[in-house]
């Protein structure tokens, strides 16, 4: 049991489970934020077009059955906004990342390939490890 316990605990302290724990609690905020964003402005504005809010919108199919297809639009429109949002961050952090990173085209190449057996071997090498061939030394221009 004790063992178990010290593996859970090196788990937990890990990075990536902090970091998901992080986003899962900055999520549940955030969500809470594009339903207020989405009940208090947007419906109501689209109300104005409509003559009401969508979260009344209701089917009463018998007495005691009432389908709520508005509060279940309402819910989509919380769901696209939120993939919008997401959609454009993570955008802007590709973006962000992508300038930062030093792009492989631009060093210098360290490996050439043997002309005997078509390894890859240091740029240096005089001698291939592979097929052992004697390589011509390149002169600098």
């Amino acid at each position: 049991m004790r063992k178990f316990l010290e593996e859970f605990k090196k788990f937990i302290s890990k990075g990536n489970v902090m970091d998901m724990a992080v986003g899962i609690i900055i999520g549940g905020a955030f969500t809470s934020i594009v339903s207020s964003l989405v009940n208090d402005i947007i419906n109501p504005l689209l109300g104005l077009f409509g003559g009401m809010n969508f979260d009344q919108l209701a089917w009463n199919i018998t007495g005691d059955v009432t389908l709520y297809y508005g509060k279940f639009i309402t819910a989509v429109v919380n769901f696209l906004i939120m993939a919008f949002i997401v959609f454009i961050l993570v955008k802007a952090m590709n973006t962000a990342m992508s300038k930062f990173q030093k792009k492989e085209e631009d060093k210098a190449p360290t490996t050439k390939i043997c002309p005997y057996c078509k390894s890859e071997i240091a740029l240096e090498a005089v001698r291939c490890p592979h097929c052992t061939s004697e390589l011509e030394v390149e002169v600098e221009k």
